[in-house]
């Protein structure tokens, strides 16, 4: 009986102490937050390669193992050593990788870099044009209403006038510069073809050593905690590689789809600036719910610049294609792979957004998604042990649970 209230007086003392610990790390933290931010980023910045290639792997590795076991299967009937098996069935793998990642890359580079660079040179050539005819046609619409032209047609020249300025004396200027700058910098474009290259390497490794790699986690992880805290940790890692791994590669082939229509569509339309809109609309699709509307502003802007009967046609393009994503082509391939309500998807896109940038809103989902999960099972798991309702309908209106009994009062 001593001993048993010996462990808990040490129990305490320990958590009284780990608590302590924490406080005074987390005062530091706070204390010396510039000089910890300035460390991170210098770390983050030195296993860049390594990040680079820990993504890039992680993007991959549906196509790796497809490639492994659809060549493991095909060997078998060859080959009767496993190991041989095993060894061919990476290096194919490895090598399909590989190819799947330079043919994307080269291709939209080799596509999407000189139409963009023509589009926007189209634009700043034409923008003159282009404001007058709009001008025109705002005049045309208002001439039954003089007041309102008047009050219209001057902030439309001021606001059109700073745009064409902005565009004659800093877009174009500074694109040149930043050509100039890429051809003559020379360390940095050997800087960024050393991170690009090294981050292959890595994620070639990563591919290839992914199982060790997890069998050594889990070792360290056996090692560290008792054996019902250290399954339910794996577990944990399972279940954020499955929301992580289900929507990001499900986001992606999502958006390249919606950017395969957009261009199609577009292009049977007879829109301007078809491949560079599709682009917009397709890399902004990868964002959860702002998405749309970040790709399609500026989007409506290049076209209404060239046509305002255009711009409308597009804009009404745009609700009924994302419309078409939201309720028909998202779900079939997302499914359901966080589980999270609207509202928190809308929260997390906000915090995520702020504190981590365009970033921050692609993994926002989730990795809210995974806290969201968490914060339920230790929810439920919590009101189990007090022989609680885990049904939220349960708790609307609720005043009070009786003690005793545990009925619910409303």
């Amino acid at each position: 009986m001593k001993d048993y209230k010996y462990r808990s007086y040490i129990c305490w003392g320990v958590t009284a102490l780990a608590v302590i610990a924490l406080s005074i790390a987390f005062a530091f933290f706070l204390s010396r937050f510039e000089s910890v931010k300035g460390t991170v980023h210098l770390i983050v910045e030195i296993l860049m390669p390594v990040i680079y290639g820990a993504v890039l792997a992680y993007l991959l590795l549906p196509v790796y193992n497809k490639t492994r076991d659809i060549c493991a299967r095909l060997l078998n009937a060859v080959f009767h050593s496993k190991k041989a098996v095993r060894s061919i069935s990476r290096v194919v793998a490895t090598i399909v990788s590989l190819i799947f990642l330079f043919v994307i890359v080269i291709g939209l580079f080799s596509m999407i870099i000189p139409e963009i660079y023509t589009s926007i040179m189209g634009i700043q050539d034409n923008f003159g044009e282009n404001i007058n005819n709009i001008a025109l046609g705002l005049q045309k619409v208002f001439q039954d209403n003089p007041s309102f032209e008047k009050f219209i047609i001057p902030v439309y020249d001021q606001v059109a006038g700073r745009l064409q300025n902005w565009m004659t004396t800093d877009l174009v200027p500074n694109m040149s510069s930043l050509i100039g700058s890429l051809s003559s910098g020379l360390l940095s474009v050997v800087l960024v073809f050393k991170n690009i290259l090294i981050g292959v390497i890595v994620m070639v490794y990563i591919l290839n050593i992914k199982e060790t790699l997890s069998a050594q986690g889990k070792k360290i992880i056996y090692s560290i905690f008792s054996i019902k805290t250290a399954n339910q940790a794996i577990e944990e890692v399972r279940f954020v590689h499955r929301v992580f791994g289900g929507f990001i590669t499900g986001k992606l082939l999502d958006s390249l789809i919606i950017g395969i229509m957009c261009f199609v569509l577009l292009n049977a339309m007879k829109m301007p600036y078809v491949l560079l809109v599709s682009v917009i609309v397709g890399v902004t699709n990868v964002i959860p719910f702002f998405g749309p509307f970040i790709g399609a502003v500026p989007s409506a802007f290049l076209i209404l610049l060239v046509s305002p009967v255009k711009c409308l046609y597009f804009l009404i393009f745009i609700l009924l294609l994302q419309q078409f994503d939201g309720n028909i082509l998202g779900p079939k391939i997302l499914g359901d792979s966080t589980g999270l309500p609207s509202f928190w998807v809308l929260f997390s896109i906000l915090l995520f957004g702020g504190l981590f940038g365009f970033v921050g809103m692609i993994i926002a989902v989730p990795t809210f998604a995974v806290i969201y999960s968490v914060i339920t099972r230790m929810v439920n798991r919590s009101l189990s042990k007090k022989d609680l309702s885990l049904k939220t309908e349960d708790y609307l209106k609720l005043d009070r649970i009786e003690e005793e009994k545990k009925t619910y009062m409303r």
